[in-house]
């Protein structure tokens, strides 16, 4: 059994322990949490880069004692040359899942990182500097990291269709050998990219000597992307969406994202008046208003400039009525949804001024389009692959629109006054584990690392799985599973902890100033305090 980390000083939480570890150290030196969040983002590239990396997209909440938290949005629009009929010219019916015609977003990673830095600037007298913030990561680039089983097992699972696209496998199989558990995994020209940035600034990623080795590399591995691409983007500062739960005020970013379906699902499970959790009501009444928040989700969630409502409309208290009032006690709704895959990490810090720092960091597919830049060493993402070439889809493809997002990190302030970040990676099952791990522990009274290590639920696919079906953890008590079957539900059982449903994590601080932490078992990772 896992205890709940409890601090009086500051608190981060990873997905690997050498991340948390990364922004622990910040934390100790007086740092502040955005600052121990940048720390981790760069290390988790380097320790985890099947799942994120500056060749990928990133959003935060940051939330201040007594002020309205901000949301970052540093999302990469599509390319100025990426329309349905460039793909069609190339001969595509659909956009490819990897390759580098997957490689047609700009990467938003580094700018999150900057408009971060940037906020934090405001409030902190003392920063630390980029080369501080990044030795970790350079000295786990350089000098090596252990291949984790998670590294291991979806480089083996991909290798097939990752293989002829150019520069994986001299990252992942060097000499024709896939890397193996345990193994040493080098990345010297991602150090190498780092120490530019720690010395160039992180601007030059979209507008300096890195900006052009990037498009240079991009255009001759014949992705669509070029400099004007990059130049152009610019991470958004932006309000959060927020709803109530009960009492309590809980908050996720808008579209692209889908945290709107996060708030949703829990501002609609609150409406159950569910008593207790872990059973049968818990569970169906959340798999319930998955459903209906995920309607909600794929009919008009998208780039909110090209959305015929705003988000805002959705979290209205009379349409939120109606949709719980169409939630069957006693029955399932049937369920055909299909929903892509992604892999993402969710990072979460908060320091001793008490500023909060919800995080996630993702380059969609494991490996992304799995195209590795030769001069830098990056891998950019394939979050492009969400579009569609149909032109009356919500999400179809055009020049310098955004896509659709899996990801996005969560924040609540509670009716006694803590305050919570929380969140996971696991595609079409992040607002399903932000809603378990929020109702669990704060609805229903469970420990904090209880709450994340107790068995899960999936509706839907997620990390290859290709069936939509509702998929159970052997953990959930068995009684339990036969009234979930008896009232209509498609279950399949699953392992006691499966890697399917996510790495969650999460942090809360009490008015006392205890800080308390979970990470999640079924990842490499840490909660650390001080």
């Amino acid at each position: 059994m896992i205890e709940t980390r409890r601090a009086f000083r500051g608190m981060v939480t990873a997905p690997h322990d050498l991340a948390a570890r990364a922004g622990l150290r910040i934390l100790e030196e007086g740092g502040s949490a955005v600052e121990a969040m940048v720390a981790m983002a760069a290390a988790i590239a380097v320790v985890y880069p099947h799942m994120n990396g500056p060749g990928g997209d990133n959003f935060w909440i940051v939330a201040r004692p007594g002020a309205a938290p901000i949301g970052i949005d540093a999302c990469g629009a599509a390319a100025g040359l990426a329309s349905a009929d460039y793909y069609r010219a190339a001969g595509h019916g659909a956009i490819p899942a990897r390759g580098p015609l997957a490689a047609l977003t700009v990467a938003g990673a580094v700018s999150g990182w900057q408009a971060a830095l940037a906020l934090d600037a405001a409030a902190n007298a003392r920063p630390l500097p980029l080369a501080r913030l990044f030795e970790d990561a350079i000295g786990h680039a350089r000098d090596g990291v252990p291949v984790s089983r998670t590294l291991a097992r979806n480089a083996a699972a991909k290798r097939a269709e990752l293989e002829p696209v150019p520069g994986f496998s001299s990252v992942y199989a060097p000499g024709g050998r896939l890397v193996e558990v345990g193994d040493r995994l080098t990345q010297p020209r991602v150090a190498a990219t780092l120490e530019h940035l720690a010395r160039a600034g992180l601007d030059d990623f979209y507008r300096g000597d890195l900006a052009r080795s990037l498009a240079g590399d991009l255009e001759r591995a014949g992705a669509p992307l070029r400099l004007g691409d990059l130049e152009r983007h610019r991470a958004l500062t932006l309000p959060p969406l927020s709803v109530a739960v009960g009492p309590h005020r809980v908050f996720n970013m808008p579209p692209p994202t889908q945290g709107l379906a996060s708030l949703m699902i829990l501002a609609l499970y609150a409406r159950l008046g569910v008593a207790e959790g872990e059973g049968f009501e818990h569970l169906h009444g959340l798999v319930e208003a998955t459903k209906q928040a995920f309607i909600i989700r794929d009919r008009h969630v998208g780039d909110p400039a090209y959305m015929s409502r705003p988000a805002t409309d959705f979290l209205a208290d009379a349409l939120l009525d109606d949709l719980a009032g169409r939630i069957d006690r006693a029955r399932a709704l049937p369920w055909p949804h299909v929903a892509p895959p992604g892999d993402t990490v969710w990072l979460g810090a908060i320091d001793r001024d008490g500023t909060a720092v919800s995080f996630i960091q993702s380059v969609y597919w494991e490996f992304g389009s799995g195209l590795v830049l030769p001069e830098s060493g990056v891998t950019w993402q394939n979050r492009g692959t969400s579009f569609s070439l149909d032109s009356n889809h919500c999400n179809a493809l055009q020049p310098n629109r955004r896509p659709f997002h899996t990801i996005q990190p969560a924040y609540a302030e509670l009716a006694d006054g803590r305050r919570m970040v929380y969140g996971t990676m696991g595609g079409e099952g992040q607002p399903q584990t932000q809603a378990a791990v929020f109702s669990r522990h704060v609805l229903h009274g469970m420990p904090l690392q209880a709450a994340v290590s107790a068995p899960r639920w999936l509706l839907g696919r997620t990390w290859g799985a290709s069936a939509t079906n509702l998929k159970i953890e052997s953990r959930v008590d068995p009684a339990v599973v036969s009234a979930l079957v008896a009232a209509g539900h498609e279950v399949e059982t699953v392992g006691a902890y499966e890697e399917m449903m996510g790495h969650a994590g999460a942090i809360v601080l009490s008015p006392s100033g205890l800080f308390e932490g979970a990470a999640d078992p079924r990842s490499d990772g840490a909660a650390m305090g001080f």
